[in-house]
């Protein structure tokens, strides 16, 4: 299902059961009941737990934010590294130069098709990707400097590995939910406990109270959709999160087929 299409959902029956609950005891209370002798302290209450609930609310929403600014930091400096390491072996024969920018080119390609699906479900992917990228290292680093050229491209072509190898495990550590149980646990019954509230000032069934209370459950739901859809560093479905190694895949053919193999 389409992230649009539960918050659809999840908008229209917060918002009918809110509506309909407010209708239903209208209907219930007595005619001579006065919603301007709720007491002081009630609105007080509910003013205080409707500001500390924005304030958790806030900082979920900040908190899975950052972790998925964090994430795309990451394959963003993993494919550039690689990507470095591509152009940089441009000093190698053209053999080993080919050989290097074939095996990137196939990491970027595993690391898309069958990683990332995985990332996306938060499933720790195989280690083919891992031995794919040793492959690179290994080819490298066997790789004795023949020429002046060489040796000064060999230390930055260890960096750039090492680069790419640490940024492949933070994207790793990084796949998953960010929040744990008991943070959704309190941001779904602080949301329940703050729209009840709702009912304890006695609005009654005016257009503008109904709308009010609406346009409020519905402010809420779609608060806690986007935590719930940052919440995922790489997305919810789809492999739109992998576009720098996307990237990667046809400029490592279009470098190593620019080349003369003479």
């Amino acid at each position: 299902m389409s992230q649009w299409l539960v918050l659809v959902a999840a908008l229209v029956l917060v918002c009918a059961v809110v509506l309909t609950v407010t209708v239903l005891r209208h209907r219930r209370v007595a005619d001579a009941e006065d919603p301007s002798e709720t007491p002081d302290v009630i609105e007080y209450m509910v003013m205080m737990v409707g500001v500390v609930y924005a304030i958790v609310l806030g900082l979920a929403i900040a908190g899975v934010w950052e972790a998925r600014g964090a994430a795309e930091d990451s394959v963003q400096r993993e494919a550039q590294a690689l990507y470095e390491v591509g152009q940089r072996v441009d000093v190698y024969p053209p053999a080993v130069r080919d050989r290097i920018r074939g095996e990137i080119g196939a990491y970027a390609a595993h690391t898309v098709s069958a990683e990332w699906p995985l990332l996306v479900q938060g499933q720790e992917p195989s280690p083919d990707g891992a031995a794919l990228l040793a492959a690179v290292r290994t080819d490298v680093t066997h790789r004795a400097p023949a020429n002046d050229l060489q040796a000064q491209a060999y230390q930055p072509l260890l960096d750039q590995i090492a680069t790419a190898d640490d940024a492949r495990h933070t994207r790793l550590d990084s796949a998953g939910s960010t929040l744990p149980g008991v943070v959704w646990f309190g941001l779904v019954a602080g949301a329940v406990v703050t729209i009840g509230l709702i009912f304890t000032l006695q609005i009654r069934r005016s257009a503008r109270e109904l709308l009010l209370a609406g346009v409020f459950s519905g402010l809420i739901v779609f608060l806690l959709f986007l935590v719930w859809s940052f919440d995922a560093p790489f997305g919810r479905s789809g492999t739109e999160s992998a576009d720098p190694f996307r990237e990667l895949v046809p400029s490592m053919t279009a470098a190593q087929a620019a080349q003369p193999t003479n």
